[in-house]
């Protein structure tokens, strides 16, 4: 099991790097990948993931974030247009 405090921690970091929207899809809910106590609550609770990134910068942002996941053991599938 992976230790979703540093998951949570780091994800948000890497996130707030960003300008653009990042959004995380968990089962019916959307959490600002940016807030620490959204993505406390959304971690624990759900296992399958999509990642919804809009803005100036969304590639770099799709691969930053995508990349915190993995390492952390998260599966998150990342959403185009």
């Amino acid at each position: 099991m992976t230790n979703n405090n540093a998951a949570v921690v780091e994800i948000a970091q890497t996130a707030g790097k960003f300008t653009s929207s990042i959004v995380l899809q968990a089962d019916s809910k959307y959490i600002d990948v940016k807030s620490i106590l959204g993505l406390f609550t959304t971690l624990v609770n759900s296992e399958s993931y999509e990642l919804h990134v809009h803005g100036p910068d969304e590639e770099e942002a799709k691969a930053a974030v995508s990349e915190v996941f993995a390492k952390h053991g998260l599966h998150v599938r990342v959403v185009g247009e």
